[in-house]
């Protein structure tokens, strides 16, 4: 239309310039080429801002990698939907729960919560292809909300995992994959940054906060750096009036740990100190502490045999300190049921130095006290 309208105007004042008379034909022949002229300098300047902006957009498209990342670990990325365990309601009228996943071997196996596949009957996995598979095997850890599954499929894309979360930084970028609220939103992206750090929220191991925001259904999901590596697989979620986009990660470090335990042996070797522990009111609340942890029950035969006694208070293991229970549960990473560690401690007033056999944490009682606080909600 703006070509056509020029049109007009241009005629209808080439009509009225004929009507003054020949006399000035000759200014009317400079006033036509000089508006000519402008009107292809103006042009020729619109078409180089347009250029210009173009070649803009698509440079500000070639340096968000997001797009990119997005699609390359889609292929990667599971839903999980089942029906739920007996006794247990859901909003859906069949009963239905789903979740997400992430490939970690082209044969098969796959990493999500322990907290979506437990207990899920009639499961089915649909990989990004919209093909269905039934679930073949399945290892649970609960203490670390993780679990491993087989389907009967060959050449799927395995995820790359980062090697360590801790190479993170606040407020780097992000994206969570996942299946929100309802299956058919399958493979959803959602963007954010990583809001912090080895946060310890009644968990048992240090998770990743991010304000990505994640829903029902990303549980076993992952959280993606721009690398393209997974970080950490989506969790839980604070969720309450007037809290928002506070979502965590369990770190690809705690992932790794897990996954080779279950491949080994079919379950997590956790090793136990064979005592119960409070934490000081500081280590509770996450202030900055260097407070000690106080031995509230005796359990293990090991923990006897080595002289720990109720109201002893424990500084350190094997010269590492430790002033909570996620500090000695990240700290267990690196050993096994059976080794000997050292204990530096406090004994009727006395620092003394304990060797104690670590004993298997077969996971039937809870060995730590802490103080109850408001928990995040798996989803």
């Amino acid at each position: 239309m703006k070509p056509m309208g020029k049109k007009r105007v241009i005629t209808l004042l080439c009509s009225l310039l004929l009507l003054s008379g020949a006399a000035e034909a000759g200014a009317q022949s400079a006033t036509k080429q000089t508006g000519a002229k402008t009107k292809a300098a103006t042009t020729a300047v619109t078409a180089a801002k347009t250029q210009k902006n173009a070649a803009s957009n698509q440079m500000q498209l070639a340096a968000d990698p997001v797009p990119q990342i997005v699609k390359n670990i889609s292929p990667s990325v599971v839903g999980i939907i089942g029906r739920a365990p007996a006794g247990q309601t859901t909003a859906d009228r069949n009963n239905l729960m789903h979740g997400t996943g992430v490939i970690i071997r082209s044969n098969g196996w796959i990493v999500t919560n322990a907290h979506v596949v437990n207990g899920l009957q009639s499961t089915v996995v649909v990989t990004s292809d919209g093909k269905t598979y039934k679930i073949t095997d399945t290892y649970v850890d609960e203490i670390s909300d993780l679990a491993l599954i087989k389907i009967n499929a060959s050449n799927l894309k395995p995820a790359v995992f980062a090697k360590s979360a801790q190479s993170s930084q606040v407020g780097e970028k992000v994206v969570a994959i996942g299946t929100p609220i309802s299956f058919s939103f399958r493979n959803s992206a959602t963007v954010g940054v990583v809001s912090g750090l080895n946060r310890a929220i009644n968990a048992s191991y240090r998770l990743i906060q991010s304000d990505t925001a994640i829903n029902p259904g990303n549980s076993g999901g992952p959280l993606v750096n721009m690398k393209g590596e997974v970080l950490g697989i989506n969790s839980m979620k604070f969720s309450a009036i007037g809290v928002e986009n506070m979502g965590f990660s369990i770190p690809s470090e705690t992932v790794q740990y897990v996954i080779n335990q279950l491949f080994k042996y079919g379950e997590v070797m956790r090793p136990s100190l064979g005592f119960n522990m409070e934490e000081s009111w500081s280590a509770i609340v996450g202030l900055p502490t260097q407070d000690p942890l106080t031995i509230t029950k005796v359990v293990s035969d090991e923990a006897k045999k080595a002289g720990i006694r109720e109201n002893d208070v424990l500084y350190s293991i094997d010269g590492k300190r430790v002033t909570s229970v996620v500090d000695i549960n990240e700290l267990f990473k690196s050993y096994m049921p059976g080794q000997t560690v050292k204990l530096l401690m406090q004994s009727d007033g006395d620092i003394v130095v304990r060797k104690l056999v670590l004993s298997l944490d077969n996971g039937a009682d809870s060995l730590y006290e802490t103080a109850a606080g408001d928990a995040g909600d798996e989803f």
